[in-house]
């Protein structure tokens, strides 16, 4: 049997104004290569298209070559502006199945200063500011190129024409429409469904996780608890509205899209701010209802909602503070379900990296003040670097490594101390459902009287893991996302542990009370004893029947999926009104959150699984498994302290990928001054040209081809290697497919995929 991977994608989308025509190009790639994996694991797959043919052969090359079946699965999406409008959009495709071509024609038609221009704000006549015209003459001549030399002779009239519209529209207002762009985007989602859909791209059980950020122009108060005085007060304004379908593929109401893909986009000064009635009004001048909207806009603006101020909030561009949104998917990769091995990536398309980068030469002017006043309130915070979230996934990972280095390195003495325990005869008795579970008991005592006074420490670190485990679920469930209202649960929970009787103790051994608690709560103690005989699984893989190795997969993945569906918040939503209700007594909450987590019940569904696959092994391959499903109390007192008491469900080094124009050099070097045309104006450019539009979109599907292509043959496993020059070959076909694709449908860049055929070859 062939060996089987996840290759998990965390895509954060940067934002990027007119650049979104790009990045759709991107996406759609990331689209299409979800189809051709979905059905190369399909009984009965779908018609492919030729690009999607051409993923589909690459993953058979895959499963010949390196003896591994991939799944491409992006699972969890986050984006900031027009990243945000890409999410939904691809998070829509995914969990829908719905296809992302009727988009394209949107995109070319209408993300366009004639499409998108407030009529109320567009020159009266013809003589209207003719004195401004020398602006934007002016201004067609800035940048790394003049529209001369960027666009085809065809295309420069149109754009110096939309460019003089645009500088005579009335200053001092927002020259976009917001109800225009709303009724576009409505028009793109019912584009979608219009065209019809042929499943889900993800597994049954597979969340589909989106984030798009927004900044609340005004602001929300948040409690800030100190030591002198007690508490402040300050103003937030970032915002997450985040949207899952909890893997069953029912994912949101059109409406609550539209108000997340119109919110994050509103960009300053052109767009004007957004506010809910600006959707109400066009959801009724197209007789749309929207039956969820009280339930959504409590959850989007839970601290407006609480104030009945939801009318009066007002939302801007969700670039202007949070343009790089890393930090919702890393919190997503806690609710991950695993039925197999998992390969995860965090991939950030950036359509301009490093465009405001200024050093030497072209920096000696110092700049001016409506320069500064420009960067700093714009530029600046919209290019932060994103060393931050890089730096806390290499630690994270980091952390991971060092955790695996010494579980291998105290293997030895572990697996000692098993045989042992129990003796010879270990190996000989049939690993019946009960026996396994007194031995695991009997393992577990053994392994805290063995760690002497470090027991102690690793106790309460669980506890403590296990307090921060029920605090998030229960503030989850509850709805009401406040921080102060996570800290009143905690509080809560720690009251209610403390007055167990005998409390929680850890001296030599376990008390009853800290045993009856962990039982009952200590979820990740589990998933963490599943993941480690996953791991030694897959070490042993060589030595395993196809059959043997089948059932241990079978039974190992089966028992952590229990697991990790009971940490996932949609389980315990039956206990949303108890946890809204609870004020200081959280025990009768705990009662019912540990029958609703149901732990012993899965604990003994797990020991039955464990057993039948245990009961078809040989001697050699059930010993090594059998003292890594018993040892692991040992392993866990040494190693959960390196991991910070963190149960990190997806047990393995998060990899970082971008997909930028500096990064897919197959056919052009140069990055975005060499490729795209959109970076003009500010990014803007794409907004005035077709000719603008069509090229960044054709790049974008090139250079997202090349990546993905680059990203999926990077989850080969360390030894295997593609046939040498397979790799190029490949990306030639994949370009020549796009190109084949796309010519007839771009017709304002003559001769520009001649060019690409020859630059391909």
């Amino acid at each position: 049997m062939r060996r089987e991977k996840e290759l998990r994608m965390a895509l954060v989308c940067y934002g990027g104004i007119s650049l979104a025509v790009y990045m759709h190009g991107i996406t759609k790639e990331i689209w299409r290569l979800a189809r051709a994996s979905r059905a190369f694991h399909a009984d009965d797959p779908p018609a492919l298209h030729p690009i999607e043919r051409v993923y589909h052969d690459l993953l058979g090359e895959i499963a010949e070559e390196a003896d591994l079946r991939l799944r491409v699965l992006p699972d969890i999406i986050a984006g900031a502006s027009a990243g945000g409008i890409n999410g939904v959009f691809l998070s829509q495709a995914i969990a829908t199945g719905q296809s992302l071509e009727p988009l394209t024609k949107l995109w070319l038609d209408s993300a366009d200063i004639e499409a998108l221009i407030d009529p109320n704000q567009a020159p009266r006549h013809i003589w209207t500011k003719q004195w401004a015209l020398p602006i934007a003459w002016m201004a067609q001549k800035r940048g790394a190129a003049r529209i001369d030399e960027l666009v085809e002779a065809g295309a420069r009239a149109e754009v110096k024409a939309k460019l003089a519209h645009f500088v005579r529209s009335r200053w001092f207002e927002p020259p976009f429409g917001g109800e225009r762009f709303v009724n576009l985007i409505i028009d793109a989602l019912e584009a979608m469904h219009a065209a019809g859909g042929d499943g889900r791209l993800l597994p049954n059980g597979q969340p589909l996780d989106l984030f798009v950020t927004v900044t609340d122009f005004r602001g929300h108060p948040e409690r800030l608890e100190l030591h002198s005085p007690a508490e402040v007060v300050e103003t937030e304004h970032r915002l997450i509205i985040p949207f899952s379908d909890h893997g069953t593929g029912a994912f949101a109401d059109p409406a609550e899209l539209t108000f997340a893909a119109r919110a994050t986009s509103s960009f300053p000064g052109a767009f004007p701010p957004f506010s809910v009635g600006e959707l109400d009004r066009v959801l009724e001048q197209r007789s749309l209802s929207w039956p969820n909207r009280s339930a959504f806009l409590e959850r989007a603006l839970p601290r407006q909602h609480a104030v009945n101020a939801v009318e009066s909030a007002v939302l801007i561009d969700g670039s202007v503070l949070v343009n790089a949104p890393f930090r919702p998917a890393m919190d997503a990769l806690r609710e991950r379900p695993a039925k197999r091995e998992v390969d995860r990536r965090f991939i950030y398309i950036d359509p301009s990296p490093g465009a405001s980068f200024q050093f030497g030469a072209t920096a000696a002017t110092t700049p001016g003040f409506f320069q500064t006043i420009i960067g700093a309130i714009s530029e600046i915070p919209r290019q932060q670097p994103i060393r931050d979230n890089l730096e806390a996934i290499r630690e994270r990972s980091e952390r991971i490594d060092r955790m695996r280095a010494i579980t291998r390195s105290i293997r030895p003495e572990v697996e000692s101390q098993i045989e042992s325990l129990f003796g010879y005869t270990l190996f000989l008795d049939s690993p019946t459902p009960a026996r396994l579970g007194a031995w695991r008991a009997k393992a577990q005592n053994a392994a805290a009287a063995k760690s002497g006074f470090g027991y102690a420490a690793y106790g309460h670190l669980k506890v403590a893991g296990v307090v921060d485990l029920i605090a998030n679920l229960l503030h989850s469930v509850g709805g009401e996302l406040a921080p102060e209202r996570l800290h009143r649960i905690r509080h809560a929970v720690e009251g209610a542990i403390q007055a167990m009787d005998g409390g929680l103790t850890f001296a030599g051994k376990a008390s009853p009370s800290a045993i009856l608690f962990l039982r009952s709560f200590d979820l990740g103690f589990r998933i963490r004893r599943l993941r480690l005989v996953a791991r030694r699984l897959a070490e042993l893989e060589d030595e395993l029947s196809e059959a043997e190795l089948a059932a241990a997969r079978e039974a190992i993945y089966d028992a952590l999926a229990g697991y990790l569906e009971a940490k996932r918040t949609d389980a315990h939503a039956k206990l949303r009104r108890t946890v809204r209700s609870m004020r200081n007594d959280a025990e009768p909450l705990l009662e019912a959150l540990a029958d609703s987590l149901n732990l012993r019940g899965l604990d003994d569904e797990t020991d039955i699984k464990m057993a039948a696959a245990f009961e078809g092994m040989t001697k050699s391959v059930k010993r090594p498994l059998l003292l890594a499903y018993l040892g692991f109390p040992f392993f866990d007192v040494a190693t959960l302290p390196l991991l910070q008491g963190e149960g990190l469900d997806e047990f393995d080094p998060i990899k970082v990928d971008r997909i930028s124009p500096e990064d897919a050099g197959a056919i052009r070097r140069g990055g975005a001054e060499a490729t795209l045309k959109g970076i003009q104006f500010n990014d803007f450019g794409a907004f005035f040209s077709r000719a603008y539009r069509e090229n960044d979109y054709l790049w974008g599907r090139l250079h997202g081809a090349e990546r993905m292509i680059d990203i999926v043959v990077s989850a080969l496993p360390p030894r295997a290697r593609m046939k040498p020059g397979r790799v190029a070959a490949i990306k030639r076909q994949a370009f020549h497919a796009i190109l084949d694709e796309e010519e007839e449908r771009l017709t304002a860049v003559p001769g520009l995929i001649e060019a690409l055929r020859k630059e391909v070859g």
